[in-house]
């Protein structure tokens, strides 16, 4: 007999992500755009958490509001929750308290697995939408302390800089590509030692191929810390094994 459980008004929509209010365009392979997982997700905005709140001025009084949509993602059946800003970590560890389920605020709760990839003498090389805002709690949030990075921002960068901070509604596809790649590069010219490189924002992972093609090193973001939690969620059975 199989047996089947409700308690839910929907299911099926494994990862809950909590979304900045934001009217810029999110294309395939941005953490808001709903085709760039394989998998259901369910969306919740935060009315009023807009990028200057969160990104230039870190504002504390966002907390409750993101731990009461991380409550209600969960209550809606998510089975993980995650955000649409990695300057988000700084709220880490009190959302990650309030839920039962895992929460994943940032792509920069990746650095410390990436930096234990690598050998004593590699950096991790962080790319970010405003590289003046990412302060100590961010860090601490994400638990880099004793991690080795090095960091990029997007502010020299007008096409990226006006639709993901300043919230124009029309993305220059290509000039955008253009600016993060050319970011990259510096980075790695920079600082040679680098290993591998974390984009921070999560706007980013739709040219992620573009820039791994650019500096030839490995690219964590959003999307593959997301997709590994999922997978832990969504085990499938291994194939009979061939005697």
């Amino acid at each position: 007999m199989t047996l089947a459980y409700g308690g839910f008004t929907n299911q099926g929509q494994v990862i809950g992500i909590l979304m900045l209010d934001t009217k810029f365009p999110r294309i395939p392979g941005d953490v808001g755009n709903a085709f760039t997982f394989d998998f259901p997700v369910r969306y919740q905005t935060v009315v009023g958490a807009n990028p200057t709140r969160v990104v230039k001025e870190a504002d504390p009084s966002l907390l409750e509001p993101f731990i009461e949509g991380a409550k209600a993602l969960e209550a809606a059946g998510c089975r993980a929750i995650t955000t649409s800003c990695g300057f988000l970590v700084m709220f880490q560890k009190e959302m990650a308290a309030a839920v039962n389920i895992p929460v994943l605020t940032s792509s920069l709760l990746q650095v410390p697995f990436v930096a234990s990839m690598l050998g004593p003498h590699k950096k991790v090389g962080i790319l970010t939408a405003r590289a003046s805002s990412l302060t100590e709690k961010h860090f601490k949030g994400a638990g880099m302390e004793n991690c080795s990075y090095a960091i990029q921002g997007m502010e020299e960068y007008p096409e990226f800089t006006n639709a993901f901070i300043e919230g124009h509604t029309v993305l220059n596809v290509e000039k955008a590509r253009e600016e993060i790649v050319d970011a990259a590069k510096k980075l790695l010219r920079e600082n040679p030692d680098l290993g591998a490189i974390v984009f921070e924002c999560t706007n980013m992972p739709p040219f992620a191929h573009d820039v791994q093609q650019a500096v030839g090193l490995p690219v964590f973001d959003i999307v593959t810390l997301v997709r590994y939690v999922a997978m832990g969620l969504l085990r499938s059975p291994f194939a009979p094994k061939c005697l």
